[in-house]
């Protein structure tokens, strides 16, 4: 495991992380590995291509302009494109888990978000594409962006 695969791992795991409870995130972190490991020998790489794959390039922000207010596309940095990948992946699987009524438990919603990521489809994925439709179908208000 190389620096980058271990600082996604721990990005994972803080983001797992709620009230403070690092414990029991590295807990839910690990088996959700345990449980990628059943199905491809490759673990470590496939949390890195999940978030490669639900990482958006660009947001929208809204600018009032004139007492009109307007989506203004933007490009996202590095650092926020791999926050909004995980936040987006934890928030899909927690969704995942509601709906099934809580017979699943986290690291296998987990484990299942992140099995559908590289695959190009899940919940964090479409939540990419309808971001980069949004943004594009308002790129005639780019000139308002001044940041």
């Amino acid at each position: 495991m190389d620096g980058r695969e271990r600082q996604l791992i721990t990005k994972l795991v803080h983001s797992c992380m709620i009230d403070g409870k690092k414990a029991k995130s590295r807990v839910i972190v690990s088996k959700t590995l345990s449980c990628l490991s059943q199905t491809t020998p490759d673990v470590i790489t496939l949390p890195a291509n999940a978030i490669e794959n639900a990482k958006p390039t660009c947001e929208v922000r809204r600018v009032r302009i004139a007492g009109t207010t307007h989506n203004v596309p933007k490009i996202l940095a590095k650092k926020r494109q791999e926050t909004l990948a995980f936040r987006w992946i934890m928030e899909a699987a927690i969704k995942r888990r509601l709906m099934s009524r809580n017979s699943q438990s986290l690291d296998q919603c987990l484990s299942a978000e992140i099995l559908e990521a590289p695959e190009k489809r899940g919940s964090a994925r479409k939540r990419r594409d309808d971001l980069h439709k949004l943004a594009e179908a308002n790129r005639s208000f780019a000139h308002y962006r001044w940041w």
